[in-house]
């Protein structure tokens, strides 16, 4: 098993992909909208995916945050509410808004544990700051950290009773980037003492998450010569110390624009740094192989906290449908009452 989770261009596998897989045997993969059609179809895919590496012990992500980062949604899956919704409503009732997000969590998780996904990268913990770039906008719960929190926690504990892994991301904060890290490399000039009291805060409060994903985001207070993905200062003092996060910790897309150098260049850096797995999600062949070949065998203790990580999410016996979609729609009425002039209830 290598440390990579990759991700793949189509619906269906191509003989090519099957074969690169087998040959490097990727600890998990991630799916995108490309890859979505049909439940079916996503159930042979995540199968296809187990088979193509001959193990049951793989991760299988997807970015279902709800909102606009829904990989799966209508017209074969719900279209969910972004979380912002949730923190919109604590403001004013905050066991309404956790009450309601729990049958969110739920009923998304069990959409995923249907069709094989068992890792979900959310909760999305990042504090929106005012003039901010709006890669995070509504995907964040609130500007308030003991909503962040309150909520970040409620997702945090309730997904894995339904099957599915969490990832907090993005650590130690997305918040105050004012560009887009898909497009160009965010710098936060931000003194570290402000960073600890705000940015950083929710990521301690819930450092016992299995998973989270990094940033690439260049904080000057710590490394100012580096993103969070390929520091060893701002993983080993901020992440592993500050914060004091001790689970698996997996880089943002590498083919994010962000990141300069060939891909092995980032592969090698960003474990160097210390991050556990590398993800790389555009399905690109020659990328892939580049980062696979550069990547050592993941150590006996990676393989064997990811076997118990993967184990711990299997549901033996699942909660009845009928009631998460009865106990969802319930909770949601009870939410409108909250947030009835949310554009989510006119779309």
């Amino acid at each position: 098993m290598k440390p990579i989770i990759f991700g793949c261009l189509g619906p269906t596998l191509s003989d090519h992909e099957r074969a690169v897989f087998a040959k490097h045997q990727p600890a998990g993969f991630i799916l995108f909208s490309r890859n979505i059609q049909t439940p079916d179809q996503v159930s042979e895919l995540t199968q296809s995916l187990r088979a193509s590496v001959g193990r049951d012990d793989v991760l299988i992500g997807i970015d279902q945050e709800g909102g606009r980062v829904q990989r799966m949604t209508e017209p074969h899956w719900r279209k969910y509410p972004p979380m912002k919704l949730f923190g919109d409503c604590a403001r004013f009732d905050i066991v309404r808004a956790e009450t309601a997000l729990e049958a969110t969590v739920r009923l998304m998780s069990d959409d995923l544990r249907r069709v094989g996904i068992n890792m979900n990268c959310a909760p999305v913990l990042d504090l929106p700051i005012e003039g901010s770039d709006d890669i995070i906008g509504d995907r964040a719960f609130s500007e308030d950290l003991r909503i962040v929190r309150e909520l970040g926690r409620v997702v945090l504990y309730s997904m894995p009773s339904y099957g599915v892994l969490p990832v907090i991301k993005h650590m130690p904060g997305h918040g105050r980037a004012l560009v887009d890290s898909h497009l160009e490399l965010p710098h936060v000039k931000t003194p570290y003492q402000k960073l600890v009291e705000t940015d950083f805060c929710p990521f301690r409060k819930l450092r016992h998450a299995p998973l989270a994903m990094s940033a690439h985001i260049v904080f000057e207070s710590v490394d100012p010569d580096r993103p969070a993905t390929l520091s060893p200062k701002v993983i080993q003092q901020v992440i592993r110390h500050e914060i004091g996060f001790e689970g698996l910790l997996m880089t943002d897309d590498l083919s994010m624009k962000a990141l300069s150098g060939g891909f092995s260049e980032r592969a090698d850096a960003a474990l160097r740094a210390g991050c556990d797995l590398l993800l790389h999600c555009n399905g690109d062949m020659s990328e892939m192989k580049a980062i696979a070949e550069a990547v050592p065998e993941a150590s006996d203790i990676l393989q064997r906290t990811i076997e118990e990580r993967v184990r711990q999410v299997h549901i033996k016996n699942p909660r009845d449908r009928q009631e998460l979609e009865h106990d969802f729609t319930v909770q949601m009425q009870r939410l409108k009452e909250k947030t009835e002039e949310a554009d989510y209830w006119n779309s």
